[in-house]
């Protein structure tokens, strides 16, 4: 399959596209961006045959069959449009939209084009979160009660786009998404209701520090700090009656290392003697390439359609509600 870029993003750039360069069952054939000389001076780098100055340019590209759109957030539901609109497949970075009611549009798209639409959270495609679901769906800490997150990174740079407001910049839209994905990975579940508390910087406006709480019923609960200018760390921990498991890089493992998780018992307070499985050298953006791919070609089921990035921007929304209205907020995942 033939793909196209449309952006320069660093995310693309330096992640994502060597990434989806190192499989066979695919190709980048084009990338886009809005300074010509600049894409250029990328596609060469990055070995790619062909640089377009426009979006529109790439879209117009018969060759192309599908599309990654690393486009900034307010961006990702505009361009994944008028990409379905020219027949081309769509991968759209996270989070698929900057709300709920942006996000909806596409389902009347995908629709009407006959061409799927699916969100990049590379992290379901690594084997350490397949293997810690099995771990818990198999019954092996027990039964589940919580689902720990955190995930921070420290950036104060204004014209980061992360740091933007009006164009969907903040933490909770950034990172949070991750910290809510995986609670719904692990659970398989829909939370009921979610509260926040949220700080804003004063200058950019946005959120740089949010912490949550998602109630998905009887008695599954999950929690999640994210922040934008904190020291940097990820890491989830999963607790169940009998057990425990800690996912050390979660988010952003090493490529070039093997990813690792510990499981504990009940009666092991630490992980210093848990036991410890690690897992083969691998690159989740490769894999969520070839398994994009295989959808896009009909060779494997959607696993996770427009309909589930729209049921995880309804929590993004209730928690942003809360952070306002400082009560629990209730999620219709209807």
């Amino acid at each position: 399959m033939k793909w196209g870029v449309i952006s320069t993003a660093n995310i693309g750039t330096a992640k994502v596209i060597p990434a989806m360069q190192q499989s066979d069952k695919l190709e980048i054939l084009a990338i886009a961006g809005r300074d010509l000389e600049k894409t250029r001076e990328v596609a060469e780098n990055l070995r790619i045959p062909r640089a377009y100055g426009s979006y529109e340019e790439l879209l117009a590209d018969p060759s192309i069959e599908a599309v990654y759109n690393p486009l900034p957030n307010h961006l990702h539901v505009e361009w994944t449009i008028k990409a379905l609109e020219a027949g081309k497949h769509v991968l759209c970075e996270k989070p698929i939209g900057l709300d709920t009611e942006d996000a909806q549009r596409l389902i009347e798209a995908r629709d009407k084009s006959g061409k799927q639409v699916l969100e990049a959270f590379m992290v379901r495609h690594h084997p350490q979160w397949k293997h810690a679901q099995e771990l818990v769906t198999s019954g092996q800490i027990g039964e589940l009660t919580a689902v720990q997150s955190i995930f921070t990174y420290h950036n104060t740079d204004p014209g980061n786009v992360r740091n933007k407001k009006d164009i969907g910049g903040g933490g909770l839209l950034d990172i949070g998404c991750y910290c809510i994905i995986g609670p719904r990975y692990i659970t398989g579940r829909e939370p009921v209701r979610v509260v926040s508390l949220m700080d804003k910087d004063p200058k950019f406006g946005t959120d740089r520090l949010v912490s949550g709480m998602l109630d998905f019923g009887s008695g599954v609960q999950a929690s999640f700090v994210c922040g934008t200018q904190s020291a940097a760390v990820q890491r989830v921990h999963i607790l169940g009656t009998e057990g425990r498991i800690e996912i050390v890089m979660p988010y952003n493992p090493v490529p070039e290392n093997p990813a690792v998780i510990r499981v504990g018992t009940q009666k092991q307070p630490g992980f210093d003697d848990a036991r410890e499985i690690s897992f083969p050298v691998c690159n989740h953006y490769t894999l969520q390439g070839e398994t994009a791919t295989a959808i896009f070609n009909g060779d494997m089921a959607v696993d996770y359609p427009i309909e589930d990035a729209i049921a995880n921007m309804k929590i993004l929304d209730g928690l942003a509600r809360s952070a306002r209205t400082g009560s629990w907020e209730m999620v219709d995942q209807k």
